[in-house]
């Protein structure tokens, strides 16, 4: 068996990949959270997220040119503080955190299944789950473009939620509001940029498929930067036509906002939205498993105790052992395990894991080591407040 992965992606199918991450059944329930908090102004909280993300994004950015591996955030932290058990051990939370993620989104996909298909609810994720497992092993390209395609479905869903609160008649709250006095504007804002940040946690992901991808120094950056770009503002103009159509109390109280977007403009049924919330959950665990494999192909080159996942299948050129396993433990996650409560911890354990890696590259630059991509040392000190900042306001 060989010790490399294949260098087959290119960066269409990684922007793919970045924004069909971070474009997850999440935005369709976080519009109605940030709305609640930041009213009229919410589409301002989710431009802010997006930049309170940016400093972390060009980072990572910087980090996948100097050291282009799978399980990036490891490696990187590794190189910051010169410490390998730390890097196992970051990489290994963020397998547990993907697999545990993956499963949590299994389940609530399967459950969106079950009200369109007349199947019973562990079988249903049994068929979703070994499918893509399958679909994992047998090829990165074929996870990938299996993955666009999904993204696609996605992204073509939000964008008929912008059409429909586009052509709605406004509100008339917007027409006839009084201004309000910047002094209060502001705290709402924050407080949904906060909310809202949750919505982009994803761009890392990126940087786990280095080794697979064509001339990473050129592509890497691009793909993550990018998708962050495209993201930020198909968030904003799905928010921004959310609350042409509906008020922002409504949206906060309905627990699935956009389809009250849609009925409410239209007139229309809006279960097709559930049909493509089974792809967007298709979508992540695809994702969260081709990522917490490579992380865990990464981690054998690291640790003795790891070394037998340091393997690409002959034939497909995949970590074909890693994605196996992180398959099954994601269907048992999602049969057996409280995944509900577990997952919530997954965004507070990517967020220390972003405080680490700012820290690392602060560390590495102070060193005056050169890279390929480079970025002025204020960014990653940004990063890590801002980040902290997230992590504090998680709990």
């Amino acid at each position: 068996m060989a010790d490399h992965l294949k260098r087959r992606i290119g960066l269409p199918l990684l922007i793919a990949y970045g924004v069909g991450v971070m474009v997850g059944a999440g935005i369709y329930v976080l519009v109605g959270a940030v709305a609640g908090v930041a009213g009229h102004f919410a589409p301002y909280a989710f431009l802010l997220a997006g930049l309170i993300a940016a400093p972390t994004a060009l980072s990572y950015a910087e980090f996948s040119t100097r050291i282009p591996e799978a399980a990036g955030e490891a490696a990187y932290i590794g190189k910051g503080f010169g410490s390998e058990l730390l890097a196992v051990l970051v990489g290994l939370a963020i397998v547990l955190a993907g697999t545990v993620s993956a499963a949590a989104v299994l389940r609530g996909g399967a459950g969106y299944l079950i009200g369109i298909a007349d199947v019973p609810l562990i079988w249903a994720a049994i068929a979703m789950g070994l499918l893509l497992s399958g679909v994992a092993v047998i090829g990165v390209m074929e996870s990938l473009s299996l993955a666009a395609l999904f993204t696609a479905i996605e992204v073509i869903g939000l964008i008929l939620v912008v059409w429909a609160g586009a052509t709605s008649e406004p509100m008339p709250a917007q027409i006839t509001a009084n201004p309000t006095p910047w002094t209060e504007l502001a705290p709402g804002i924050g407080a949904g940029a906060m909310l809202a940040f949750f919505a982009f946690i994803g761009f890392e992901d990126i940087v786990n498929m280095a080794e697979e991808t064509r001339d990473p120094t050129f592509t890497m950056p691009r793909a993550i930067l990018i998708s962050l770009v495209i993201t930020s503002s198909l968030y904003a103009l799905v928010v921004w036509a959310a609350l042409r159509a509906v008020p922002p109390e409504a949206l906060a109280a309905s627990d699935q906002p956009l389809a009250l977007v849609w009925a409410s403009a239209t007139g229309g049924d809006a279960r097709f939205l559930s049909a493509i919330a089974v792809f967007a959950a298709l979508n992540g665990v695809l994702a969260q498993i081709v990522m917490a494999s490579r992380v865990l192909f990464g981690l054998g080159k690291r640790s003795p105790a790891l070394a037998l996942f340091h393997h690409a299948h002959p034939r497909f050129g995949t970590p074909a052992l890693a994605s196996t396993l992180i398959g099954l433990a994601v269907i048992l996650g999602a049969i057996l395990l409280p995944v509900a409560t577990l997952a919530e911890t997954t965004s507070a354990v990517l967020l220390a894991v972003f405080v680490l890696v700012n820290a690392a590259l602060i560390a590495v630059k102070r060193r005056g080591e050169p890279g390929p991509f480079t970025v002025p040392l204020f960014v990653p000190v940004l990063g890590l407040v801002l980040s902290g900042i997230a992590l504090i306001a998680a709990f």
